[in-house]
């Protein structure tokens, strides 16, 4: 009985909010491409969420596929004279089309159209970030606590810095600042970056750099991460450090746009500091982790689970504007080939870049995966008290 309940709470509690993320960042990714494939009148042979085998579909009076597939790990759209899922061209199908398959073949389109295309599935993607953002701004507005020091850790990096307890910041690299928590990703999200604080203290307001030493720390769900710390502790949980603020219409939209780019810029910030190897990349995550972190995210409310859609609907999209063949980034690398050159790559030239870039995205699943798995393993494996011990609170 016991592990029948245990089952039960796993899947109740982190497969279906896992998949619940995932199909709708899937979905609305694939709806971008849909929606300007139609626009430049291409035939969409299907529309997949998941892979394998099918369990549901349609077909619609244009003939396209709709379906729902047994994986439910990504989802493709599949045009006409396309190949596979990764809208590789099937050229010898396409030798064979009759001139008026050809007019609603994506292959044979300008390639100013089969860009837009392929750039409309990460576009979707940020424009869902956004609404999301934009929705719970408006509705819920941000509310947490000051982003006030109330001790200066000594010896820290805003101890060096020259900060002191009392101090309350109001913006970092010009971004406004209104709760602790802001304050807290930033810093989290920035190890070894300097960053610039522009703070109140009393009647004067004071600009610092801060460079957070990276360290790790733990979410408000234990999980160990390599962060910023700078030293800097949380205001007293008393009513008096309360801040909320609410937001019109247009200043959700405004705060909605501003939070998607900050996501792009620091996970862009981050995958740079990896690859350059500034940064290590344990936490980089595969579908484990998303999983977990969906679970994590619902257990906490939907609202969070809602703000985690987004902010992984961010990630899918800049994830797939890298130029890497079989991505739309690396689709995007090679129309703008064609547009320059006048005229498409070589045969073998693309066919050579899709095999690369299918083998780098299989490295990249296998590594992520690994990480995961090292992660859960050494979780299990180690003492829980000295996961407290490593940042038992929520101060930088």
């Amino acid at each position: 009985m016991d592990f029948l309940l245990s089952a039960y709470s796993f899947v109740v509690g982190t497969i279906v909010p896992f998949l619940f993320v995932l199909t709708v960042v899937v979905f609305f990714h694939e709806l971008g491409h849909f929606a300007v494939a139609r626009w430049c009148n291409v035939k969409v042979v299907a529309f997949s969420v998941g892979f394998g085998r099918e369990l549901l579909g349609w077909t619609d009076r244009h003939g396209t596929r709709w379906k729902l597939c047994l994986i439910p790990l990504g989802g493709y759209v599949k045009f006409a004279g396309d190949e596979n899922a990764a809208s590789v061209p099937n050229r010898e199908r396409i030798a064979l089309m009759s001139e008026e398959e050809r007019r609603t073949a994506f292959i044979a389109k300008p390639v100013w159209q089969r860009a837009a295309v392929v750039a409309a599935g990460p576009v979707a993607n940020f424009l869902l970030a956004i609404a999301i953002f934009t929705s719970l701004f408006l509705f819920y507005g941000k509310q947490g606590w000051v982003p006030m020091a109330s001790e200066i850790v000594e010896g820290g990096a805003a101890a060096e810095a020259g900060l002191e307890a009392g101090d309350i910041v109001r913006k970092i690299d010009g971004r406004e600042i209104l709760t602790y928590g802001e304050l807290y990703q930033a810093v989290i999200m920035s190890p070894n970056v300097p960053l610039l604080f522009e703070v109140q203290r009393g009647d004067e307001n004071l600009q610092f750099t801060v460079t957070p030493r990276a360290m790790m720390k733990t979410d408000p769900f234990g999980n160990p991460i390599e962060g910023g710390h700078i030293g800097f502790a949380p205001p007293p949980d008393r009513e008096e450090y309360k801040v909320r603020k609410t937001y019109s219409a247009l200043e959700a939209m405004q705060e909605g746009v501003q939070e998607t780019g900050t996501i792009i810029t620091t996970t862009a910030g981050y995958l740079w500091r990896v690859i350059t190897l500034k940064q290590s990349a344990d936490q980089l995550g595969g579908p484990i982790r998303v999983a977990e972190v969906s679970g994590q995210a619902a257990s906490a409310g939907l609202g969070s689970l809602i703000w985690l859609s987004a902010v992984l609907s961010v990630s899918i999209g800049l994830i797939n504007l890298a130029p890497v063949p079989i991505l739309d980034g690396g689709h995007l690398l090679f129309y703008a080939a064609e547009a320059i050159r006048g005229k498409p790559l070589g045969e073998k030239v693309q066919d050579t870049g899709f095999r690369i870039g299918l083998a780098l995205i299989l490295m990249l699943m296998v590594f992520v995966n690994w990480i995961d798995i090292s992660r859960l393993v050494s979780r299990f494996s180690e003492n829980p008290s000295v996961t407290r011990d490593i940042d038992a609170t929520s101060s930088d």
